[in-house]
């Protein structure tokens, strides 16, 4: 069954990241464009954990959550300058 499943998710999280992509680039505002970096960063989680499950290879899973941790703090930055204009206070 998971022979089936796995190919399947990787057809709906690769719509998803170009869906993603697309707000990314045609955004109409700076915010819509930061929503659509910050998914495209749970994107790239979930096709990093989907190939680790495929594989059976745990780095995948590591690398998933740098890449998660990383979006976090790149999202909270670009937010916290769009409001104030810094990042460091």
């Amino acid at each position: 069954m998971l022979n089936t499943v796995i190919p399947i998710a990787y057809a709906l999280v690769a719509f998803a990241f170009l869906f993603s992509f697309f707000r990314l680039i045609a955004g109409p505002d700076v915010p819509d464009r930061i929503l659509g970096l910050d998914t495209l960063y749970v994107n790239t989680v979930a096709l990093l954990v989907l190939l680790g499950i495929d594989l059976g290879n745990p780095i995948y899973f590591e690398a998933a959550l740098l890449i998660a941790l990383m979006g976090f703090v790149g999202t909270v930055a670009l937010c916290k300058y769009l409001l104030r204009g810094d990042i460091i206070e």
